[in-house]
């Protein structure tokens, strides 16, 4: 059988069937806008609390090594906990989407948080990992694929 036959039986199998959802993929323009929102609601945050209330200045925290470790780290600590709560941080429930398992839609573990952002931090490095998401139908870049999660519109 002709590849095409193949994918028009497929396509009518979904259209017949009820109980397949259809998935809204968030468009890579709106997780720009929630990772800036993200940034400013709970990254800038930590920066200052680090810099002036624990180090005492910003010459101080400029001068530590460890500082922008501490801070990177704290930050995937805060983002883990909303995702694994909620499926959502601030920036992203600005937006209406959601995090959650590519198979299930179900909310994602605490554990695999922390894995989605360490990837994303790979990604974010690599910079074509964040790239992968223009030339996907679903819209998924590398830190998704590897951690089988998607991000959805959100009914709220």
């Amino acid at each position: 059988m002709r590849f095409r036959k193949l994918k028009q039986q497929s396509k009518q199998q979904h259209q017949n069937n009820p109980d397949i959802k259809k998935v809204d993929y968030v468009r890579v323009v709106d997780k720009i806008k929630a990772f800036i929102t993200d940034m400013f609601m709970i990254y800038v945050p930590i920066l200052y609390i680090l810099a002036y209330v624990v180090m005492g200045g910003k010459d101080e925290f400029q001068a530590s090594e460890l500082a922008p470790l501490v801070a990177v780290s704290g930050y995937g600590i805060v983002y883990a906990i909303f995702i694994s709560k909620s499926g959502q941080t601030p920036g992203k429930k600005a937006y209406n989407m959601k995090v959650v398992d590519d198979a299930t839609h179900e909310r994602i573990s605490f554990v695999r948080a922390i894995c989605r952002y360490i990837a994303f931090l790979f990604s974010a490095t690599i910079l074509l990992g964040l790239f992968t998401g223009f030339y996907r139908k679903d819209k998924k870049p590398l830190h998704d694929v590897l951690c089988k999660t998607v991000e959805i519109q959100s009914d709220k």
